[in-house]
C-alpha cells in the first residue's frame, strides 16, 4: 500500500501532466468520465487512484504509465514546478522532456535491477572550467581520450555511452535534457528538428556531464547561467567540429567560400549555425561573411552532394545505446519482460515483429 506522501507525489504529477497537456480539470474529468471534484482530490493526493484509472490517465495525458509510479530523480533538470501561473509553451516543452528523462532513468534502473545491464562508468574532465577556451580544451580532451583526433564523429550516441552518459532519442517537443543520479548519467534528445540540431543537442547534454552542469561547483559559481550555458555550447561545438579541423579544411591566404563550409557541415554532420560559428572562431571568415552565410542554409541536396550521397545516420533510426538495446533483447529472450515491454523500452527503434522467436511463455513484468 502506498503511503500518503506517495499519493501526493502521484497527484502532483497528474496535475503537472494536465497543465502540460493544456487541459483544465473539467476537461480531464470529462475524458475520464469522472466528476471534476474527483480530479481535484487526485491532484491534492487525498484520493487514491487504482490501476485502471492510472492507465486511463496515462492514455489521456499521453505519458508513460511508469512515469506516475517511478520515484522522482534526486537531481531534476527543471527546478521549478509547473503551475497555472507559469505555464507557457516553453515550460510545457521542458516538462515533457522531464517526463521522458524520468521515464528513461526508470527504465535503465529496471534493467539494472533485473541483472542484465551494467551502466558505463562516468567520465569527467579533470581540470577546472572557467571560460570558453577551457571548455574547448575539455572537448579536445574527450576527442583524444577516445582516439578521435580531428576526424568526424560517426555515432555521437556511442561517444556519449563510452563516456558514461546514456542517451535516448524521444518523441517529445523541445530539444534535450540530462541529469546525473548516483552512478547514472542519462540524457534525452528530442527527435524533432534536423539531424545536425539533434547532434548539437546531444553534444550539449554531454557537456553538462563532462565539465559539470549549471548547478555544479565544477563551473565557477560567479558566472551567470548564460555564461555557463555559453561554455557548454563552446564544448559542444568544439567536440563536433574542432577549430583546427576547420583551419585544415580551408585554403590559407584564400577567401573561404560557402561551398567550403557546406562540405565541412556535411562531413562532420553539424548544423549550419554551428559550422559558421566555428569558422568565425577559426578566423577563416569574419562577422560580415558569417551574417551573409547564415542567411543561406544549405539544402539537403547540397549536403548530400558534398559527401557523395553517402548515408549519414545518427540519432535517427537508432534511438537507444547499443549496450542497452542488447540488454533489452536478452531480457526478452529469457522471458524476463514481455514483447510489448521490450518494444516500449526500445523507444521506437524496433517493432514486435523484429524481436527474436522464443519458446518460453510471455511473462508479465
Amino acid at each position: 500500500m502506498k503511503e500518503s506522501g506517495e499519493w501526493a507525489d502521484i497527484g502532483e504529477r497528474v496535475r503537472e501532466c494536465r497543465l502540460a497537456a493544456d487541459m483544465s480539470q473539467e476537461q480531464l474529468a470529462a475524458a475520464l468520465r469522472l466528476d471534476r471534484t474527483m480530479i481535484a482530490k487526485i491532484e491534492r493526493g487525498v484520493r487514491r487512484v487504482d490501476a485502471l484509472e492510472l492507465a486511463k490517465l496515462s492514455s489521456v495525458l499521453k505519458v508513460p504509465l511508469t512515469y506516475f509510479l517511478s520515484p522522482s530523480p534526486q537531481v531534476v533538470s527543471r527546478r521549478t514546478g509547473l503551475t497555472d501561473d507559469t505555464v507557457t509553451d516553453a515550460t510545457r516543452q521542458s516538462y515533457h522532456l522531464e517526463v521522458a528523462l524520468t521515464t528513461w532513468l526508470a527504465d535503465i534502473r529496471q534493467l539494472i535491477q533485473i541483472g542484465r545491464f551494467s551502466p558505463p562508468r562516468m567520465n569527467r574532465y579533470p581540470e577546472a572550467i572557467h571560460d570558453a577556451p577551457s571548455a574547448r580544451s575539455a572537448a579536445l580532451w574527450v576527442r583524444n581520450r577516445l582516439g578521435l583526433g580531428l576526424q568526424p564523429i560517426d555515432s555521437l550516441m556511442s561517444v556519449c555511452e563510452q563516456l558514461g552518459q546514456l542517451v535516448a532519442v524521444v518523441e517529445a517537443p523541445g530539444e534535450g535534457a540530462s541529469l546525473v543520479e548516483d552512478d547514472l548519467a542519462v540524457a534525452v534528445v528530442s527527435r524533432n528538428g534536423d539531424p545536425g540540431r539533434r547532434r548539437t543537442t546531444a553534444a550539449h547534454e554531454l557537456g553538462h556531464l563532462i565539465v559539470g552542469d549549471e548547478y555544479s561547483t565544477d563551473i565557477g559559481v560567479h558566472l551567470s547561467r548564460d555564461d555557463r550555458e555559453g561554455m557548454i555550447e563552446a564544448f559542444a561545438a568544439e567536440l563536433l567540429l574542432p577549430i583546427e579541423a576547420v583551419g585544415d579544411a580551408t585554403r590559407p591566404g584564400e577567401t573561404t567560400r560557402r561551398e567550403d563550409l557546406v562540405i565541412l557541415a556535411a562531413r562532420f554532420r553539424t548544423s549550419w549555425s554551428l559550422t559558421v560559428r566555428q569558422a568565425v572562431e577559426a578566423g577563416v571568415i569574419d562577422g560580415n561573411a558569417a551574417r551573409e552565410m547564415r542567411r543561406r542554409n544549405p539544402t539537403r541536396a547540397e549536403l548530400m552532394e558534398a559527401v557523395g550521397w553517402a548515408p549519414q545516420p545518427d540519432l535517427e533510426t537508432v534511438r537507444v545505446p547499443p549496450s542497452y538495446a542488447h540488454a533489452v533483447v536478452e531480457c526478452y529472450k529469457r522471458s524476463l519482460i514481455t514483447s510489448s515491454r521490450a518494444v516500449e523500452l526500445m523507444r521506437g527503434q524496433i517493432v514486435a515483429a523484429d524481436l527474436p522467436m522464443r519458446d518460453e511463455a510471455d511473462l508479465e513484468l
